[in-house]
């Protein structure tokens, strides 16, 4: 029952779970706690696809009255009827390949966007400006207003002609503070954590507008640093005039296809403190309440075989 008590939970938290959220709009008046919600289910999501398979092998370790073990692997698999057998045999091979396909995105996942990131920055070290009152910031000759960052250890914030032809002071320093705060939360782990987990279950069980909600709402937290620094007015029309701007691979960009949910959010409600809350709440019984209820017998059986599986 513990095995597929985690293989339920688990394709619950990829599929169901994340497409609900992703309609939800109370997010928006508290993407802090919705971000912190959104790592805590692809957590769970992980931790349950990879405790099925452990939890189905203490079938094959089960104790007999006296508390002993009273027959190999072998005869406890013969022992099985053959449902259950092909139940196993299922359940553990789905567990083993979501950890395999995990590891595998983790590493593909950070290694080709830091590739990507370090080609594009030695370009844009060769080819662009740097202005002397901002150390990383780098300013290409381009027409097209450009506004997006480079994460990293050595971040770069990248700027166009055009964005300074086009912006006020005010709004240039909007839109500096908005990609230093990409840079300052790290919002680019946060990013590659959640695109690793939501690429290692298969297609047809995952959400497929989770990742976009998470993007939302990293940007939704650099707009809110930005804003407590220079105001909604002068962020928004920022956002307006670098909305059409491309986003480089591996970039996190001031504008795109969201600018318009974002700059409406700028005039609406500001944030929810209870609706900030009720998803910190939220979050932590995602990883706590489905943790004791599923894992907890069978860590008390596994506590008990301990002695004997040594």
């Amino acid at each position: 029952m513990s095995a597929l008590a985690f293989t339920l939970l688990a394709l619950a938290l990829v599929g169901p779970v994340p497409a609900v959220l992703a309609r939800a709009s109370w997010t928006m008046r508290a993407p802090r706690a919705a971000v912190l919600l959104w790592q805590s289910i692809a957590l769970a999501a992980a931790l349950s696809a990879f405790s099925a398979g452990p939890a189905l092998a203490l079938l094959l370790f089960s104790p007999g009255p006296d508390g002993r073990r009273t027959s190999g692997v072998a005869a406890q698999i013969a022992a099985l009827s053959w449902p259950l057998r092909l139940y196993a045999a299922l359940v553990f091979m789905v567990s083993m390949l979501i950890v395999i396909r995990l590891v595998i995105a983790v590493v593909r996942v950070g290694i080709g966007t830091r590739r990507r990131r370090a080609h594009h920055r030695m370009v844009v070290d060769l080819l662009g400006d740097r202005p002397h009152d901002h150390g990383r910031v780098r300013v290409l000759n381009v027409a097209e207003p450009l506004a997006y960052c480079l994460p990293g250890m050595r971040s770069r914030v990248v700027l166009s002609q055009g964005t300074l032809a086009v912006l006020t002071e005010p709004e240039l320093t909007a839109i500096l503070r908005h990609e230093q705060a990409h840079l300052r939360a790290r919002h680019d782990l946060v990013l590659e954590a959640f695109t690793a987990v939501h690429t290692a279950f298969p297609r047809f069980v995952r959400s497929a507008s989770a990742l976009s909600a998470v993007r939302l709402l990293i940007e939704l937290l650099a707009d809110d640093a930005a804003q407590r620094t220079i105001g909604a007015r002068p962020l928004a029309r920022a956002l307006v005039a670098c909305a059409s701007g491309p986003t480089p691979a591996g970039a996190l960009a001031a504008g795109g296809p969201s600018t318009v949910i974002r700059v409406g959010r700028l005039s609406g409600p500001p944030n929810s403190r209870l609706l900030s809350a009720a998803a910190y709440l939220a979050a932590a019984a995602v990883l706590v309440i489905p943790t004791i209820a599923v894992a907890g017998p069978w860590l008390s059986e596994l506590r008990q075989l301990w002695p004997y599986l040594l």
